[in-house]
Formats: C-alpha cells, sequence, structure tokens
C-alpha cells in the first residue's frame, strides 16, 4: 500500500492513490497515524488562531441525503478556514433528484462544478457507487450502515488527544453495535493498533458475528458495571430509530442504556466519555458537568482532521 505521507513529498501522481476516501479499510496504521498527524498542525487554524489559505479558488460539493449537523458543518467550518468554498446540497425535494435523477447523474453533474464531493447517503454502498461516477474525488460522510471514516478518523484523534495515546488503550463501545456505521468504523480501526476492545450492547443489537470474527484481536462481550473500572474511554453510541426494518424491534431496545452519574462513579479519575452526537437520553445532562464528558470536545475536533483530509485530496 502506498502511504499518505508520500504524497505529499515523492510525486505528486501518487495523490491518486488518496483520490476518494469510501472505507477505514483504504488506510492501515501508517496512513492514520500521518492524518492525526496532519491534523494536529491544522488545530490552531481550526480554532481561528492562524489563516491559512492552501484550498483558495477550490469548491467543495456537500452532497447530503441524510439529515447532518456536525458532519456536514464541520466539512464546512473546515474548507472555509482553508480559504476554499462550499456547495451544499441538504434538501432532495429542492433538486432534480424530486423530478427522478439518479445518483449516478447527479454526482456526475456536480463533481463538474467542485474540486471534492462529500456525500452521506441512507443507503450502504452509495459512496463507493458516488465514486466509481465521478471525475473529482469523494469522501464518504456516512452510507447507511456501512462506514463512516472521517468520523473514525476524528474519534481516534479525539482519544489521542485526551489520553495521549492510542495503543495501550482500553476502550468500552455502548449501545448499537448492530446499526451503527460509527462503530463498525472505529472497531475495525482500532484493531490496528494495541487496543483492549469490549462489546457492550442488548443482545439484538450486538455486534455483528461475521465482523467480530473479521477484526480478531482482544474484543470480548461485556457487562459495562463489570468493566466500568478498567476502561480508558466509554464510547456510546445512540440506538438509531431510522436504522431499525420493525419499529417494534426498536421498542425493545429503546432506552437500554443511560451514563449517569452513578454509572460512572467507579471510573478511573482518568476515563473519557465519548459520544459521536446527536443523542437522545443515553447520556444524562448532569454527566456534561464532569471532567469525564468530551463529547463537544469531541465534535469540535472533526474540524481539524477533516481539514487534513480534504488537503490530501485536493492539493
Amino acid at each position: 500500500m502506498l502511504h499518505l505521507r508520500s504524497y505529499l513529498y515523492i510525486a505528486p501522481l501518487l495523490h491518486y492513490s488518496m483520490r476518494h476516501l469510501i472505507s477505514i479499510n483504504d488506510l492501515d496504521r501508517e496512513d492514520i497515524t500521518y492524518i492525526l498527524k496532519k491534523a494536529d498542525e491544522f488545530e490552531d487554524v481550526a480554532r481561528g488562531e492562524r489563516n491559512l489559505r492552501i484550498l483558495e479558488g477550490k469548491i467543495l460539493g456537500n452532497l447530503f441525503f441524510e439529515p447532518s449537523t456536525r458532519t456536514r458543518m464541520s466539512f464546512e467550518v473546515a474548507m472555509k478556514r482553508l480559504g476554499g468554498d462550499v456547495l451544499n446540497m441538504t434538501a432532495q425535494e429542492a433538486s432534480s433528484i424530486a423530478k427522478g435523477e439518479t445518483l449516478a447523474d447527479t454526482v456526475r453533474v456536480v463533481s463538474g462544478y467542485c474540486d471534492a464531493i462529500v456525500i452521506r447517503h441512507p443507503l450502504e454502498g452509495a459512496a463507493r457507487f458516488a465514486a466509481e461516477n465521478s471525475s473529482v474525488p469523494v469522501i464518504n460522510a456516512g452510507d447507511g450502515a456501512g462506514q463512516h471514516p472521517t468520523q473514525t478518523l476524528l474519534d481516534l484523534y479525539t482519544i489521542k488527544r485526551e489520553c495521549g495515546k492510542l495503543d495501550g488503550i482500553t476502550i468500552a463501545l455502548v449501545g448499537d453495535l448492530k446499526y451503527s456505521r460509527t462503530i463498525h468504523s472505529l472497531i475495525k480501526a482500532l484493531a490496528l493498533f494495541e487496543t483492549k476492545i469490549y462489546l457492550v450492547s442488548p443482545d439484538a443489537l450486538a455486534l455483528p458475528d461475521e465482523m467480530l470474527e473479521e477484526i480478531g484481536g482482544d474484543v470480548s462481550r461485556a457487562r459495562l458495571s463489570e468493566v466500568i473500572g478498567e476502561v480508558d474511554v466509554l464510547y456510546v453510541t445512540r440506538i438509531q430509530k431510522e436504522r431499525f426494518p420493525d419499529e417494534e424491534e426498536y421498542r425493545k431496545v429503546s432506552g437500554s442504556y443511560r451514563i449517569t452519574l452513578d454509572t460512572i462513579k467507579n471510573a478511573k479519575d482518568s476515563m473519557i466519555i465519548m459520544h459521536p452526537l446527536p443523542r437522545v437520553d443515553e447520556v444524562d445532562p448532569a454527566v456534561d458537568k464532569t471532567k469525564h464528558a468530551k463529547y463537544f470536545q469531541q465534535a469540535f475536533y472533526g474540524v481539524p482532521v477533516r481539514m487534513a483530509i480534504l488537503s490530501e485530496v485536493m492539493l
């Protein structure tokens, strides 16, 4: 595999290997380490403390076929902080899709207007399909219950920034492990590092067996009460009503986990709580005031990470 560090310093043609970012499987450990280091260099720009216009004259096309706040806005902020501009398509009813235009045709048209495309779509595989029909780089911002690679990279960045390392971390993944594309991407990336992973979920929302077999490593199912004192990172996910094929199935598991002050009373002093947001009722707002809560900082970290990604695919 050609590593990202090569793309900047050896030959411009090597940029083609980072033409699209569709799956976390597109990256290895060295690639991830490079992106996180690059994101660290952009953090002061993300905060508005330093002006950098390396993407001036470039245009990003945001194609969001599902609701989004953090992902869409952080891509937009990242692009504008680097001097570029953004075109947003967020309402299908206001676009030609409402007239029956295919995804392939939409992507072909938009790729003629922009220098890169970010796409979020409810169907798994839509991002890869978009990449096959685009003349510019495509970044997957979430496709159904498939993958969400940029969320994974900002999650890893959060862990590294707040815990100081990735190797040697013990993490509990809590909630919807079956349908969460965030979890599906994150667990694959964590397996590239020396991490211990606990899976905490209702049986109906357990990580699919085939994925468990694929990742290998130190991964086991557990009860949160039994491991809370051991974990360095508590990663909580929303139980996603929109992913359930049957509403009755959703009602059975809704509210299965709620992180309260009592839940974390035996946690390590240094333990951090993460959540990709939005949350519903799975994290009590009282937890926000504790030093463990890092989910709003996590949302900010999406800006420098996405700056790093945009600069890789657009320069």
